[in-house]
């Protein structure tokens, strides 16, 4: 028999663009799982940008218990390490190309951490956070600083708002994007108006909302082109001694003030789970115990990053 003419080739020879073909189907976790090492080229295929535009940690959710104290939860250690070991190399592998980072509400990332991945993805446009518990003002502040070609945040509410929105005024020019899940007052909108007042994008889906606040917002942020208040708690407050009741629809004055706008989402259907849902928690949609999709999903197409 005569010896075949046929080589076989090797993985490791496999044109780098080929390579990087294969990896665009590993998820986040089979991408940090050691490939990398195998040789010279696949090194160079993980580290391809195509690889690394957004990185999707929503999957990953820490392991916690409830506690009394602040940060009032407490995060298993082997928890801690998985998800250090995984952002970091990641962070290493993306070489400062990663555009989206994508947090899953209930991954607990301490300060550190997070003013470690912003040095390393300084060139971050959108951004999903996690929970707040273990991020404090130094951390955010210093991320914000790092991140100034930030356009898109999507956030839980916060307590005190205006030192976070006033350092993204300072330090993030193209900023245009904001979308809040959690309670959202008239101080919330306040602050926007003073520090956003060119926001484009505003998504307030979920929240629990005043009217007032809803009228403030329409009012005041004249260059705002899309405005989503899907399933949110819409209050209406009328004076004393009368009680605050529930809208189940907007009224005119509401329909005519959004007609400027490029976009108004809503959603107020008795029959949406969502809108059920939104009512049944009081406005503080709860939502880790729903679809894992609900947190980073959003009816407002976030930019073409």
């Amino acid at each position: 028999m005569e010896e075949s003419d046929h080589v076989a080739r090797r993985w490791e020879d496999l044109d780098i663009d080929i390579l990087v073909k294969i990896f665009q189907s590993f998820d986040i976790i089979e991408l940090t799982s050691g490939i990398a090492t195998v040789c010279t080229s696949w090194r160079m295929a993980c580290c391809d940008p195509l690889l690394w535009r957004t990185l999707d940690l929503s999957m990953m959710k820490s392991n916690f218990i409830k506690i009394p104290l602040e940060p009032y939860v407490y995060v298993d250690a082997r928890s801690d390490k998985t998800l250090n070991h995984l952002l970091k190399t990641s962070l290493s592998l993306s070489q400062g190309n990663i555009m989206t980072l994508i947090f899953h509400f209930n991954l607990y990332v301490s300060d550190d951490l997070l003013t470690y991945t912003a040095e390393r993805c300084p060139r971050l446009r959108r951004l999903v956070m996690p929970a707040w518990n273990r991020i404090k003002k130094t951390g955010i502040c210093k991320a914000i600083r790092i991140w100034q070609d930030l356009e898109s945040l999507t956030m839980p509410s916060i307590a005190n708002p205006p030192y976070l929105l006033e350092e993204i005024a300072n330090n993030c020019k193209n900023f245009s994007e904001l979308k809040v899940m959690g309670p959202f007052d008239n101080f919330f909108a306040a602050t926007i108006i003073t520090y956003l007042p060119k926001i484009r994008v505003l998504s307030l889906r979920c929240s629990m909302l005043v009217k007032d606040t809803l009228i403030s917002i329409l009012d005041d942020l004249r260059n705002l082109e899309v405005l989503n208040i899907s399933h949110c708690l819409l209050i209406e407050i009328p004076p004393p001694p009368a009680p605050r009741r529930i809208m189940r629809e907007l009224d005119q004055c509401i329909l005519d003030k959004a007609s400027r706008l490029r976009e108004f989402l809503t959603c107020m259907k008795d029959s949406c789970i969502m809108c059920q849902r939104t009512r049944n928690d009081e406005g503080l949609m709860r939502w880790y115990k729903y679809e894992e999709g609900v947190w980073k999903a959003d009816e407002v197409s976030s930019l073409s990053l």
